[in-house]
């Protein structure tokens, strides 16, 4: 382990970071360094470079490791593993093409466990923005009694909408007790983090739904390369029916277009999220694995 000097990640680290996910040959949404910054305050990565790669250590609510990031391809993986962690390691959230790749190049010493409650869950964009089909029926039947109902209007954002997102937010946070759940209270708390620092993050991409003057959803998205863009947030307030049918297509269709795909992250083994996301009928998982390296 004296091979790797960890320290905290900081925003500083953006630039270099990113340089490494950008290499990677399976981009999963964890990576990206926005959801990292996002919720540092609760998971407390340290961040790494070494053996040309960048190492993450996840120091809450345990220590954990996560795969390295940067290029994959023609390294001597066994050469990297033995000299870093000469006593083996597990690491965590490995994504499919590289879990493979090490299984494939290091044998029995790789074992390798599916981590099905992080697989992340992508969607044809196209798919979303139709809603064609017996099975989507339902969401498109509440996205146009949303659009019949309710004088509503959809804005990009601007700096104005941040402030007014923070504001919905908070809202939505009385409404659903943030406090009263160690899990909403860090993805709230995460929430505002990303709207602070909205200016020093690249890529993000939001929409929001008013209904007349009020702000009743909105999402933040992330462009993780020229074809796929991740939602890393999405909130709307319940009293106003098919609210979330509504922000999720309205979204797509307005400022999203330009994309094929889009990831909506994992649904963490939470069985109500499962079903959720499994009705929007993903075009495919993002799948990650526990991989342990048994020298």
């Amino acid at each position: 382990m004296d091979k790797l000097n960890f320290h905290r990640l900081t925003i500083e680290d953006r630039d270099r970071y990113r340089e490494c996910f950008r290499q990677c040959s399976e981009q999963a949404s964890d990576y990206s360094f926005i959801n990292l910054f996002a919720w540092d305050h609760y998971r407390h990565y340290d961040i790494a470079f070494g053996s040309g790669l960048c190492w993450l250590r996840v120091n809450s609510p345990a220590e954990s490791y996560w795969c390295p990031v940067g290029s994959w391809i023609d390294r001597d993986w066994e050469k990297i593993l033995s000299e870093i962690f000469p006593e083996g390691i597990l690491l965590e959230r490995v994504p499919e093409r590289i879990a493979l790749q090490l299984k494939g190049s290091l044998g029995e010493k790789i074992s390798l466990e599916e981590e099905r409650s992080e697989w992340e869950y992508v969607y044809n964009v196209k798919d979303l923005i139709e809603l064609k089909g017996k099975r989507l029926h339902k969401k498109k039947n509440l996205l146009n009694q949303f659009r019949k109902n309710y004088d509503w209007s959809y804005r990009d954002v601007d700096l104005t909408d941040v402030r007014m997102i923070l504001e919905m937010q908070e809202i939505w946070c009385r409404w659903k007790n943030c406090d009263g759940s160690n899990g909403l209270k860090a993805e709230h708390d995460a929430i505002k983090k990303v709207l602070e620092y909205w200016e020093k993050l690249p890529g993000l991409i939001a929409g929001t739904l008013f209904v007349q003057e009020q702000m009743v959803a909105y999402t933040i998205g992330e462009a993780l390369d020229e074809e796929t863009l991740i939602i890393h947030f999405e909130k709307g307030l319940g009293d106003y029916k098919g609210v979330y049918q509504a922000i999720n297509q309205l979204f797509l269709e307005r400022g999203a277009v330009q994309f094929q795909w889009v990831n909506r992250e994992q649904d963490m083994g939470n069985e109500g999220l499962r079903n959720a996301k499994m009705s929007y009928e993903p075009h495919h998982f993002l799948k990650k694995y526990l991989l342990y390296w048994k020298p």
